[in-house]
């Protein structure tokens, strides 16, 4: 199984191991990481090697937000690095107790290519006619994502589980 990190984090693969399926054929991504996991299981295809399951957990989909938000967030970054990520990973835990976390050094490109990243429903086609399961997993108490956008966005061509109460993370608590 490859897993990928969200956004300046790393080792965070723990707080989805009930969900997590650990075949050596799966691919899986948290929050930016699935961008990076949907990318990888693309490659993997065109190389020809085997995918049997792409798992997105809270995918980074900013698609639905306007220029004017994305500006705000990288003004906020460039202003004050650590302080923005001390905010963002709050959020990732809202609206319950923020939990240790392992970071991650980030820089300006990857926000940039998080916020701005294109979801490809017609890549995903692809990978699900080509017999990739993809399962999409969203928490409806998301501070980060608009978890309704990303939903009706990945239900033609995904499954997709909404915890009702959970957080970016999927916790509940």
């Amino acid at each position: 199984m490859q897993f990928y990190s969200g956004f300046s984090l790393s080792k965070e693969s723990h707080f989805f191991e009930d969900l997590l399926d650990t075949s050596d054929f799966t691919i899986a991504g948290f929050s930016y990481g699935a961008i990076k996991a949907f990318e990888a299981a693309k490659r993997a295809l065109r190389e020809g090697k085997r995918v049997d399951r792409l798992q997105l957990f809270s995918p980074a989909f900013f698609q639905s937000k306007d220029a004017k938000f994305k500006r705000l967030q990288l003004m906020a970054y460039r202003k004050n690095e650590e302080e923005y990520l001390r905010q963002f990973i709050n959020a990732c835990f809202l609206p319950y107790e923020r939990r240790d976390v392992a970071r991650e050094v980030t820089v300006l490109e990857e926000l940039e290519e998080l916020l701005n990243y294109e979801w490809d429903k017609d890549a995903l086609n692809a990978l699900r006619e080509a017999g990739v399961i993809i399962e999409v997993y969203l928490g409806g108490a998301d501070q980060i994502v608009e978890s309704v956008a990303a939903k009706k966005f990945f239900l033609d061509v995904a499954t997709v589980t909404l915890i009702k109460e959970g957080n970016h993370f999927l916790l509940t608590e």
